[in-house]
């Protein structure tokens, strides 16, 4: 079965804000909102969660820090050690100081690089994904709202017509997809 799909697009960032809060108090499910810069303050007003990037970026470093330091400890150490500066190269303990620089620079490019494949992926951005944009506008100066009728079962849809023109939306578009 076909969802039905309402896009109620907005000339003003803070005429959406303000049309969102009006509908979620009546109990209106938003499912999306597509703009062309981030919306302070929005994400709480339709219920998004908080996201779990930190986390992600948290253990990405761990894997930097584990993978440097057994890497320095087999090339400097087992593999070939070096007498770099008069140090005794005997032991990882002995040299740990030197390798702190390599050591933080390898966990930050970890945590960077595995941040920005987890975002792209989640977000199915990467090259070869179709975009999901509902309206080509909304990535220059307009902000869509999407209303799916399957999760307003207690609204039908000239309803959330009527509700949405009481917003300040200057277009609809009701679709089915």
């Amino acid at each position: 079965m076909a969802d039905k799909v309402i896009y109620a697009m907005y000339d003003d960032d803070d005429v959406l804000k303000d049309g969102a809060k009006k509908l979620v108090s009546k109990g209106v499910k938003i499912n999306e909102v597509f703009s062309p810069f981030p919306i302070h303050g929005i994400d709480p007003i339709i219920g998004i969660k908080n996201t779990r990037l930190g986390i992600m970026a948290f253990l990405y470093g761990l894997v930097g820090l584990t993978l440097a330091t057994v890497g320095m400890r087999f090339f400097m150490i087992v593999d070939w050690p070096m007498n770099i500066g008069g140090k005794p190269s005997m032991t990882y303990m002995d040299n740990m100081l030197a390798f702190i620089p390599i050591t933080f620079e390898f966990t930050v490019l970890c945590a960077a690089h595995g941040m920005a494949i987890t975002y792209l992926i989640v977000n199915k951005t990467l090259p070869g994904m179709p975009a999901q944009n509902p309206d080509p506008r909304t990535t220059d100066d307009k902000f869509v709202m999407e209303l799916r009728l399957s999760e307003n079962t207690s609204f039908s849809s000239s309803e959330l017509e009527k509700m949405l023109k009481d917003t300040g939306v200057i277009e609809l578009d009701l679709k089915e997809i």
